[in-house]
């Protein structure tokens, strides 16, 4: 019974979801060509709010956990498991006060509506992970302009979804890159916990009545610590809380 309403919601999140790629690409490209960047992210948290909200179509639970004050006019770095693309929209909405934008593979900046503008457009970084320099580069560039803007960068260190929920090793590169060239940053912890399971099936059908956690963890200067110290705490803190 749970598998069969399982594909009956499915159908109707995906033709909702789908749906709003493409008026939502419509309402960035309007919102950047009108209004420059305000416009844009008006556009950007609009879409963001309500694809998270579709998520609730199929029984799914958000709560977002911050135990600790979040720092204000301060560059941040949010490191976290990556389980699902799922992953982002919450993320981007329940964030969207600190201007969240995303470390990305080059891969995702062509071809979807909506997604791929928003990370051509809208301030995020595309990395070629087969091409070291214009990676390291790039990151250089994108710490620089989190740093300028007192924005926050997003990164998936484990590099790709954990299909199981089981954290992969970390990458230290991309993290070690944004913490030289964002000098005054405080970096976060997020641990997100159960959001692979909506693709336990995989992309079709989804999982219903999962309940998600994103947890903010305690922020920490990035300059506080040496960095092989703050890897190893960071990388600890995110993976001891995922259950």
């Amino acid at each position: 019974m749970k598998k069969a309403l399982s594909y009956f919601l499915s159908v109707i999140f995906y033709l909702f979801y789908g749906v709003g790629l493409l008026i939502f690409h419509v309402l960035q490209w309007l919102g950047y060509n009108l209004g420059k960047y305000r416009g844009h992210k008006i556009a950007v948290d609009i879409m963001n709010g309500t694809f998270t909200y579709l998520l609730y179509i199929l029984g799914t639970r958000i709560k977002f956990i911050s135990k600790y004050p979040i720092p204000k006019n301060a560059p941040l770095i949010i490191v976290s498991n990556h389980q699902s693309m799922n992953d982002i929209s919450p993320i981007s909405w329940f964030m969207r006060k600190y201007h969240p934008k995303f470390v990305s593979k080059v891969e995702l900046g062509k071809g979807i509506p909506s997604v791929s503008y928003n990370l051509t457009h809208g301030g995020s970084v595309l990395i070629d992970r087969n091409d070291s320099r214009q990676a390291l580069t790039a990151l250089k560039e994108f710490g620089q302009y989190i740093e300028k803007n007192n924005y926050s960068a997003v990164i998936f260190p484990e590099g790709t979804r954990s299909k199981d929920g089981v954290p992969k090793r970390f990458s230290e590169n991309g993290l070690k890159m944004l913490t030289k060239f964002t000098p005054s940053a405080y970096v976060i912890p997020m641990t997100i916990n159960n959001c692979w399971k909506l693709n336990r099936y995989g992309m079709f059908p989804l999982e219903v009545g999962v309940k998600i956690t994103f947890e903010l963890h305690e922020p920490i200067k990035a300059d506080s610590l040496e960095f092989v110290k703050l890897f190893e705490k960071v990388e600890n803190t995110v993976k001891n809380a995922v259950i």
